[in-house]
């Protein structure tokens, strides 16, 4: 009888801080509605580890699996707990895709940072974006860049993700100089390639079956096959012992490695690889991406939710804004990339979930993959090639969301690009190509902010500049001149 009182006094405790009833939802369903949501965006565990231990550091050394690990259950978990409880929405959070990308590839694989600077870059995202909550010039920065030009940098996004897990796995492959060519496709008579392609069709068909985690059943599924392959018919020559190979019984269990937690840097201000200017101008790169990738799948998750008003807002936006901008810093101070708010979490929402007790369920179910990080370690990268692609594959329909209704028809209309208009067309088309042919999101969106500024300015359309796209131009032209200004200029780091 006790237990059941205890139960009828937790469940109206919950209640009573939740409202399920006032969000026409119930605790049971809640509940469910944050283990779906777990189960479809928990590719991340496995996703995020190994694009950040998959790059390659010109300066220090590595990021160990297991702290990785550790770093992107312990965000995800007590950053989605903090948004289920300070907002109330079922918005739950993790390192983000794309991000994680710009910080593995285009800075410290390229160069021009250690992971501790990088990661101290991503801290003062994160700092950015509690400051623009705090002081409400989020509604400017929307207002100066146009539309088209932030679905062009989800696009983007979307392409270099895709591109990513193609040649990690082995599917798109490096050719040298002198071949003609920069890139071909891999030898499909090697099983880390069949892998990699039994992958793709695997996953594939469980989304075509609209099956709930078809990216973690494919990861899964794909590295199951790998590990047979791998012990049986090449006897441990395809994959080698690091991964594809069952850790044994006695060593599933490892304790969680939180080396990385504070290994953080701000160098970068005054290394000769970056300066202040190209710094300033990367953590401008990854707000832009963070803030943007924030605010689309907040409005998106928060209309099917239910929580958007009359006139287009969600009631404690700022607040989400906020945990958002918190979940950025605190995923670089733990060297697990900048965390964000997943576009998963309609999942969750699909199942019938209304309230903050969704993304708390989320988050706590992270918790336990802490300590089975030998297991995780087993997953090869072919084995996450197809989850890149279809988060690419995502990003890129951006081009196709429904934005209002024709006038007259009270049909939803497509708000797509229009390549025919040269400024908005070709800053467009700039921004998409460049990000994966330069393996740099940062260089993608400052060709397509001074593509625009420039083709307006040259039409003498003062009207469409925003004064911050003047500023931002500028920004990003001194970060395309830091190489020459560093040989020439005495306080770039390099002579006069």
């Amino acid at each position: 009888m006790s237990t059941i009182a205890a139960s009828f006094r937790a469940d109206g405790l919950l209640e009573r801080y939740f409202g399920f009833a006032a969000r026409g939802t119930t605790l049971a369903r809640d509940t469910m509605a944050g283990a779906t949501t777990f189960v479809v965006m928990s590719y991340i565990i496995f996703v995020n580890p190994i694009i950040l231990t998959g790059a390659h550091p010109k300066f220090g050394p590595s990021l160990a699996f297991s702290a990785v690990l550790t770093s992107t259950c312990l965000v995800a978990g007590v950053m989605s707990i903090l948004m289920g409880l300070t907002t109330n929405y079922a918005y739950a959070i993790a390192p983000g895709m794309g991000l994680n990308a710009v910080v593995a590839y285009g800075l410290v694989a390229s160069g021009k940072a250690s992971f501790p600077e990088a990661m101290g870059l991503v801290v003062l995202e994160g700092v950015a974006m509690v400051l623009l909550a705090v002081s409400g010039l989020r509604e400017l920065i929307f207002r100066a860049i146009p539309l088209e030009l932030k679905k062009a940098i989800a696009i983007g996004i979307g392409l270099f993700i895709a591109f990513i897990g193609l040649y990690n796995s082995g599917i798109i492959a490096s050719m040298p100089p002198s071949a003609g060519q920069p890139v071909t496709l891999g030898s499909f008579t090697t099983w880390p390639i069949f892998v990699a392609l039994f992958g793709i069709v695997f996953t594939f068909a469980l989304r075509a079956v609209r099956f709930r985690g078809d990216l973690i059943v494919g990861i899964i599924g794909t590295t199951a096959v790998a590990t047979v392959i791998n012990a049986l018919v090449s006897h441990h020559r395809a994959f080698g012992t690091a991964t594809a190979t069952w850790p044994g019984w006695h060593h599933l269990y490892a304790s969680p490695n939180f080396s990385l937690v504070g290994n953080i840097s701000l160098h970068s201000f005054s290394t000769t690889q970056l300066g202040v200017i190209a710094s300033l101008v990367w953590v401008f790169s990854l707000f832009l991406s963070d803030f943007f990738d924030f605010s689309g799948t907040a409005i998106g998750v928060g209309k099917q939710a239910g929580y958007v008003d009359a006139s287009g807002n969600i009631p404690k936006f700022k607040k989400a804004l906020v945990i958002d901008g918190l979940a950025a810093a605190a995923g670089g101070a733990a060297s697990s990339s900048s965390a964000t708010t997943f576009i998963e979490s309609g999942s969750g929402v699909a199942a019938g979930g209304r309230t903050g007790w969704v993304a708390i369920v989320a988050g706590l179910l992270f918790f336990p993959f802490m300590f089975i990080s030998p297991l995780i370690g087993m997953v090869p990268a072919q084995a996450t090639a197809a989850a890149l692609v279809v988060v690419g594959w995502l990003m890129i329909s951006t081009l196709t969301e429904m934005e209002g209704e024709a006038e007259g028809t009270g049909v939803a209309k497509l708000a797509g690009i229009d390549f025919h208009d040269l400024a908005i067309g070709l800053s467009a088309a700039l921004a998409i190509m460049v990000m994966p042919f330069t393996y740099s999101i940062t260089n993608g969106i400052g060709f397509g902010f001074i593509t625009y500024t420039v083709i307006c300015a040259a039409r003498r359309e003062w009207k469409r500049i925003h004064p911050f796209m003047w500023v931002v131009s500028g920004a990003f032209v001194l970060y395309f001149l830091v190489p020459l200004l560093q040989q020439h200029v005495s306080w770039f780091g390099g002579h006069i």
